[in-house]
């Protein structure tokens, strides 16, 4: 059975139950209790919100960078040919310019197997001066070009958003457009 207060009090000396009285003490007690409730409840809240009421500022970068591929595999998991889980690898210098500005490398795993079409899951990563970038998205194994999401990155690109167009894929142009939000 549980101990109520007025026995807890009774049993311990330094617990003593100190009565608020009635009437007009009881009211003003309840009356502050309520006050500091309702200003400790505007303040958390105010709190909370205030990021919602100051948007960040973002910047928007654009850049365009040719994509030298130097390394590249193929790896077919049996059974022999087209099957889940087959992947290539990829590597090569970034140039922006005529300057080496870094270099980019990723991955691509077949994840759909739709008659002659496969498609692949990739995912890539772009060292650069200030930071890497990482993208992923879907692609169709041999398309021309490709749209990918950034997933983040680090450097100044801590936390980066945006797109990554990738075009003549595998040729010695391929080309990039990075749309990058931070």
């Amino acid at each position: 059975m549980g101990v109520s207060h007025l026995e807890s009090a009774a049993t311990h000396p330094k617990k003593r139950r100190i009565p608020l009285g009635s009437g007009s003490k009881r009211a003003t007690f309840a009356k502050c209790l309520a006050v500091s409730l309702a200003a400790a409840t505007a303040g958390f809240c105010t709190l909370g919100t205030a990021g919602a009421q100051t948007p960040e500022k973002k910047q928007a970068e654009t850049v365009e960078i040719n994509f030298h591929n130097e390394q590249y595999a193929d790896t077919d998991l049996p059974p022999a040919g087209p099957s889940l889980g087959d992947m290539n690898s990829y590597s090569g210098t970034l140039f922006e310019d005529g300057r080496n500005v870094g270099i980019g490398g990723g991955t691509c795993h077949a994840v759909r197997l739709d008659g002659a079409k496969t498609t692949m899951q990739c995912l890539v990563t772009l060292e650069l001066d200030r930071g890497s970038l990482t993208m992923q998205s879907l692609a169709v194994k041999g398309a021309n070009s490709v749209e990918m999401a950034i997933t983040g990155g680090t450097g100044v690109y801590d936390n980066a958003r945006g797109t990554v167009r990738y075009w003549d894929i595998g040729s010695p142009n391929e080309m990039l457009r990075a749309t990058i939000v931070r």
